[in-house]
C-alpha cells in the first residue's frame, strides 16, 4: 500500500476524504488493489500525510459503494469481484450504449460542437502502439462518453458509471493478466464513429453490440477462461464474513 501513494499530493482546495475516496477507488477499480488486500488505515494515512478521520470517512464511503467490506476484530479487506454485479453491468452498459450511439447518430449534424470524434480514435491508436494500457482505457471512456454527449444525455452516462465498477474491475483484471484486444476494440470504434458520421443508427447500433457484445457472449467468454474463474472463486478464502 505505501508504494502506491508515494508519489500523492493531496490538494488543499478540497476536504480530504473525497480525495482519498477517489484515489483508493481508482487503485481498486483498476485492481492495483485487488480483492481480498486488507486496507491499513494506518499506512494509507502515514503515506498521505492526512490524519486518521478522513481516511476512516473514505474507507466508510468505499464499504458503502461496496468496494471494501470492514470485518470486526479483522480488518477492512477489498471486496471480492461479485459476478452478479458484473452480468447486470454489462446489461446495463448495452442497453444505454445502444440508445445512445442512435441517438447521437441521428442528432450527428447538430450536436457535434466541435467535438472531433477522430482525433480521439488517433490518441487511443497511438496508446495502443506505446502500449499504454493505462492511457487507452482513459481514451476509451472519453470516447463512449462523448456518445453520450452528442445524443444530448450526458447525465445517462453519469448513471451508467455508477454501475460499470465490477465491470471494470473485470477489464482491469483481464488488462493485468494480459488479455487484451486493443486492435478489435480500435477497429469496432471507428465503425461506430464512422456510422454516427454517416447518421446511420441503425450501423451505429450493430457496430456498438459487435464491439461490446452481448450478455450471452461475455458469460460464456467468462466461463470459458477457467483461470480467470479460479482466481475470482479463489477470493472465497477471504476472513469469515468477508462474503
Amino acid at each position: 500500500m505505501p508504494g502506491l501513494l508515494d508519489d500523492v499530493a493531496l490538494s488543499d482546495d478540497e476536504m480530504l476524504a473525497p480525495q482519498i475516496y477517489r484515489l483508493l477507488r481508482d487503485l481498486i477499480v483498476s485492481i492495483q488493489l485487488v480483492p481480498g488486500q486488507r486496507l491499513s488505515e494506518k499506512e494509507i494515512s502515514e503515506s498521505l500525510g492526512a490524519s486518521k478521520t478522513p481516511v476512516r470517512e473514505a474507507l466508510i464511503r468505499l464499504e458503502d459503494a461496496g468496494l471494501v467490506r470492514v470485518i470486526p476484530k479483522s480488518g477492512t479487506y477489498v471486496t471480492p469481484i461479485r459476478i452478479a454485479s458484473f452480468v447486470e453491468g454489462c446489461f446495463t452498459r448495452l442497453q444505454l450504449e445502444i440508445g445512445a450511439v442512435r441517438r447521437a447518430a441521428l442528432r450527428h449534424g447538430d450536436s457535434l460542437n466541435g467535438v472531433d470524434l477522430d482525433s480521439i480514435l488517433e490518441e487511443q491508436q497511438q496508446a495502443m502502439e506505446a502500449v499504454d494500457d493505462a492511457r487507452f482505457f482513459q481514451l476509451d471512456q472519453k470516447l463512449h462518453k462523448v456518445f453520450f454527449q452528442i445524443a444530448g444525455v450526458p447525465g445517462a452516462w453519469d448513471l451508467l458509471t455508477r454501475s460499470q465498477v465490477e465491470v471494470n474491475r473485470m477489464r482491469h483484471l483481464k488488462r493485468r493478466r494480459r488479455i487484451r484486444r486493443h486492435a478489435k476494440v480500435l477497429a469496432d470504434h471507428h465503425r461506430i464513429v464512422d456510422a454516427i458520421h454517416c447518421a446511420d443508427a441503425d450501423a451505429a447500433e450493430a457496430a456498438l453490440v459487435a464491439h461490446i457484445g452481448s450478455l450471452e457472449g461475455e458469460i460464456a467468454q467468462l466461463s470459458s477462461d477457467p483461470e480467470l474463474l479460479r482466481f475470482i472463486e479463489s477470493q472465497g478464502s477471504l476472513p469469515q464474513g468477508m462474503l
